[in-house]
């Protein structure tokens, strides 16, 4: 056993956990005033709005990959436009995947953070405000102490898609050595080449990573309603 963790390249590995990271950071970011817009707003196209940010849980990976590569090629005007400016390539290269892993795994922050934001107590902003405290207050000091269930889920939940994406990635990135060949891509190949030894090895650790992922997310939970139940 010892002998074939030896010969891993643990390389798709960290470029899965470096590309689930950025991503997550980028979708924290973004999807954390998005969220409380829905979560506040009364607005008639709030529903279209909650729909077309979840379409990458039903889109197949390989239309949202698809169109994601037709979006981001040299001939289109965002790809030609980071290549002349800023010399920076977005299909088959990481850049390109942070891209790719941030709209398909867009759904997985924002759902949980906009049901922890709805389901505030109204009364603590209420109170927060007859307070004193600005708005920009009272989301950094009431609003998001009291979601952190909600917080931790989503960025554990993101981490964890994006660590295991296999379609999209595939698409707009392919399979460069050190670039953006991911792990989920380095099983997939192993599997073509019949080497079913290292793909049960390499698909073993990420069971375990997706496992010890998840039950983190769980005993947290359960660990939190425990002191609210007290």
């Amino acid at each position: 056993m010892f002998e074939i963790l030896s010969h891993i390249n643990f390389t798709p590995f960290l470029l899965s956990f470096k590309l689930a990271f950025v991503t997550t950071v980028i979708l924290f970011v973004v999807c954390l005033p998005y969220a409380w817009h829905l979560s506040q707003t009364k607005s008639a196209f709030k529903p279209v709005l909650e729909a077309f940010s979840a379409l990458p849980i039903v889109l197949p990976p390989s239309v949202l990959g698809f169109y994601i590569l037709y979006a981001l090629s040299y001939n289109s005007p965002i790809g030609a436009f980071f290549d002349k400016y800023f010399g920076v390539k977005l299909v088959f290269d990481f850049p390109g995947l942070v891209v790719a892993s941030s709209l398909y795994s867009f759904p997985f922050m924002l759902q949980p953070l906009q049901n922890g934001f709805e389901g505030l107590d109204r009364n603590i902003l209420e109170a927060s405000y007859i307070g004193g405290k600005s708005k920009l207050e009272t989301m950094f000091k009431v609003v998001l102490p009291n979601i952190k269930t909600s917080i931790l889920t989503a960025v554990v939940i993101t981490f964890a898609h994006t660590v295991g994406e296999f379609g999209v990635v595939l698409m707009v990135g392919g399979s460069i050595p050190g670039k953006t060949k991911v792990a989920s891509v380095a099983i997939y190949e192993m599997v073509e080449e019949m080497d079913y030894l290292s793909a049960h090895v390499y698909s073993a650790i990420m069971v375990a990573i997706s496992f010890a992922v998840l039950l983190s997310v769980y005993l947290f939970n359960r660990k939190n309603a425990i002191k609210v139940g007290r």
